[in-house]
């Protein structure tokens, strides 16, 4: 918690002199506003992930392989708060087929998914978010589309589209749509896969005179002028082709404010305020970008209109949020603007051949630099792949997703276009992209009436925390205070103790927790009436995000089943290569650190029981036996301690007995420690641990107050197999290579000598690969390069 309570602090001093610098008029009659808004920012840190897949096609049986980068909502920089995220594939149906845990380190991990084979096709969601971002809206997480095809499943009928599959919306420019004033209104059109529809349009009134026509400019939306009549009721009528026409409502007119922006290109913005309400009344301009207070203003209404100058340059990068509020301090109307990044990371790759052979080695130049060409130091990743008629060459890059996409709720469709395109119909677009946005991250009336954020999860600032609750078991009624002792059996000792809340929450703090399961418990001596119940660390929220139909075109028909004997050789003649792991580097001491004594039982004579091997030659500990009850006894520096803590591969044994019915031929390793120790909330009379060859718990019966879960530790690192053809036997092998993924690394190297190297497969076709990631400070950037490879 240190690490956050310090980045919050900092945000409270940014946000401090940011609102120092604000427009001073604001400073008495809005300062509540002001004050409020500054209260809920800095307790409300934002994170935000980026996930770069490898691509973004798949076939069952094949691995997808991943990299995520975590940034800091506030300004897009590397931030190393969380420890843990959770990647989920999600079907349509929101349910998950696929799950991982991924180890943090300085803002990224990476990992990999092996794709199953009872996986259906079809489109899917791949997410990804911190147990912190579930304090907050899952709309924010990082989502994805991948498809996923599986050849011995044959794909369902495509639906016929109709009226039902198009969602249009109108935005009154500020919220509202005001009589007698002349508005803005912006429109999106989108079908059942959020994809724009192109479509022509007309407003009507009740006497069904057309007001004014329309049509979308970019991604199916665009915007009109319109003045609004009171008494007037107005609706739009769509005609896309190939369906009836789409009668739609547009917002009932009243009384109240217009908000208008011009950007005429100059440094400044023109923010013009009309009301036909309060002709007279002060109004307040606040604008803020990613909950950093740029700019705020005060004017007087005069005859109903306003004006406000704003300095573009006081924006920050992104989309800034811009806010009315009337004389009585509510907000009326809101709008997004959107600024392009002015600096970003400039990335070069370039291959030193445009053509190869198969088994040809290919070496890549990665150049890095800032906008002033400097070479800068970057976390990138990079992957090479082929093209086909199921892959494709676009899955999303880190810039825009982090400046734009990730502060809007729902698709965004082409995202990088607001970036690579200058022109003003760009700029035209994107502000109608901010017209149907609507407000967004947060509400207004939670920050002026004072609530305060609430937060269900903690960060994982030092590793995944394993949540629980304890409760009476005849009663169901949470049990306060009691400690409870998490095991995960295994050759290295995880052992952890916490105690319980008022509410019986129970919340396990582990260190590269590796576990396949997890023994639960509390001590059945003392707390025997209790049960203990494990809760799922994946978010149970979804997004309202819809996923494309899932197509199939006659034309792919031979893609398919030639990746499909593609992967099929693979499984078969490399499936072993892919299944090699990186050793872990964790500490594989116990909690205790360095024990008083190890003993090595190979480096003993072999006693029969575990009665002798304790009395024998473990002079620390003493075999004590009261009313038919084995115990144990340590001898402590000054006296002896009863009963110390029993651990058997990291699981906790309360009943001596079983700790002398265990077969002494399995154990490998017995440890002491001959001191009090405290360990969290649990005090334990010195501890004996003892280590099997297998780690299984060396045949022992758990106790049956115990709950045992199978439950996923952090994902070990698969190494990604790509094989080397560096003399004429290996280019000679008769092992096929069908390799249509040539390359993956969640971690390059840019303005280095040594260039990335790999080594072409036995597919020819044109292959492309991608190089994206960022730098210390914030500046994010992609880049594509292709080559050919003939046979």
């Amino acid at each position: 918690m240190q690490q956050i309570v310090g980045i919050l602090k900092y945000r409270v001093i940014c946000i401090m002199l940011l609102a120092c610098v604000a427009d001073s008029a604001f400073a008495q009659p809005g300062a509540g506003i002001l004050n409020k808004f500054e209260n809920y920012s800095s307790n409300s840190l934002q994170e935000k992930l980026f996930v770069h897949t490898d691509r973004s096609a798949y076939f069952t049986g094949e691995l997808l392989w991943f990299k995520i980068y975590a940034v800091d909502g506030m300004y897009n920089k590397p931030l190393s708060l969380s420890k843990v995220a959770y990647v989920e594939v999600l079907d349509d149906k929101q349910i998950p087929v696929m799950q991982a845990k991924i180890a943090m380190v300085n803002g990224s991990g990476n990992g990999s998914i092996f794709i199953p084979v009872t996986v259906n096709n079809g489109n899917y969601t791949l997410r990804a978010y911190t147990s912190w971002m579930k304090n907050f809206s899952p709309d924010f997480y990082f989502e994805k589309g991948i498809t996923i095809i599986n050849p011995q499943m044959v794909p369902e009928a495509n639906t016929a589209k109709n009226n039902n599959n198009y969602d249009i919306q109108f935005f009154p420019e500020g919220g509202n749509l005001v009589s007698g004033i002349q508005s803005k209104i912006a429109f999106k059109a989108i079908d059942r896969d959020g994809s724009g529809v192109d479509f022509k349009g007309a407003i009507v009134d009740q006497k069904n005179d057309t007001i004014v026509r329309f049509a979308p400019l970019k991604f199916g939306m665009g915007h009109f002028l319109m003045m609004p009549s009171a008494g007037n009721a107005y609706r739009a009528v769509i005609n896309i082709a190939n369906t009836k026409p789409i009668v739609k409502e547009l917002p009932a007119v009243a009384t109240g404010f217009v908000m208008q922006l011009n950007d005429n290109g100059s440094n400044q913005l023109d923010v013009s305020v009309i009301s036909n309400s309060n002709p007279a009344d002060a109004v307040y301009l606040f604008i803020h970008t990613r909950q950093v207070v740029k700019v705020v203003k005060e004017a007087q209404l005069n005859s109903g209109v306003a004006h406000f100058a704003v300095d573009k340059n006081l924006l920050d990068d992104g989309i800034s949020h811009i806010t009315l509020f009337n004389s009585a301090r509510q907000p009326v109307c809101e709008r997004l603007y959107f600024k392009r990044p002015a600096a970003k990371l400039l990335i070069d790759a370039s291959t030193d051949q445009q053509q190869y052979g198969t088994r040809k080695k290919v070496n890549v130049a990665i150049a890095a630099k800032n906008q002033s060409g400097k070479p800068v130091s970057a976390d990138l990743s990079m992957s090479v792949y082929r093209l086909d008629g199921i892959q494709n060459a676009g899955q999303g890059d880190i810039l825009s997703y982090l400046w734009l996409s990730s502060d809007l709720v729902g698709k965004v469709e082409s995202p990088e276009y607001y970036f690579t395109d200058n022109s003003a119909e760009a700029s035209e677009a994107a502000d109608n992209l901010m017209l149907t946005q609507g407000w967004r991250r947060f509400d207004w009336s939670a920050i002026l009436n004072n609530k305060a954020p609430a937060f269900s999860f903690l960060p994982e600032t030092y590793g995944h925390i394993v949540a629980g609750k304890i409760v009476n078991a005849a009663t169901n009624a949470p049990a306060k205070g009691i400690i409870a002792y998490l095991g995960a059996p295994g050759k290295r000792v995880q052992f952890y103790a916490a105690k319980s809340d008022s509410a019986g929450e129970l919340l396990f703090n582990t260190k590269d927790l590796n576990a396949g399961e997890i023994v639960v418990q509390p001590n059945p001596l003392l707390d025997s009436t209790y049960r203990i119940d494990i809760s799922n660390p994946f978010s149970e929220q979804f997004s309202q995000a819809r996923l494309p139909a899932f197509t199939v075109s006659p034309n792919m028909q031979q893609a398919f089943e030639a990746r499909n004997v593609d992967m099929q050789v693979q499984n078969i003649y490399a499936g072993d290569r892919t299944k090699q792991f990186v050793d872990p580097i964790v500490d594989s001491s116990g909690f205790y650190k360095k024990p008083t004594n190890s003993y090595l039982l190979d480096n003993y004579t072999r006693f029969t029981t575990m009665e002798e091997v304790l009395r024998e030659y473990i002079r620390e500990v003493s075999v004590v036996r009261r009313k038919d009850k084995f115990h144990l006894r340590i001898q402590g520096e000054t006296s002896f301690l009863e009963d110390p803590m029993i651990l058997v591969d990291g699981v906790p044994v309360f009943d001596a007995d079983k700790l002398i019915a265990i077969d002494p031929l399995a154990i490998r390793k017995l440890e002491v420690v001959i001191d009090r120790y405290y360990y969290g909330p649990a005090k334990m009379e010195g501890i004996v641990s003892l280590t099997s060859y297998k780690g299984n718990l060396a045949g022992m019966e758990i106790d049956p107050h115990a709950v045992v879960v199978d439950y996923e530790g952090l994902q070990m690192q698969r190494v990604f197999y790509s094989p080397v053809y560096e003399t004429e036997s290996q280019v000679k092998s008769r092992l096929p290579d069908y390799r249509n993924l040539l390359y993956w690394s969640p971690s390059v190297s840019a303005n280095d000598k040594n260039a990335v190297s790999f080594y072409t497969s036995d597919q020819d076709g044109d292959y492309i690969g991608l190089v994206q990631g960022i730098t210390a400070n914030g500046d994010a950037g992609s880049y594509y390069f292709r080559f050919a490879v003939k046979k």
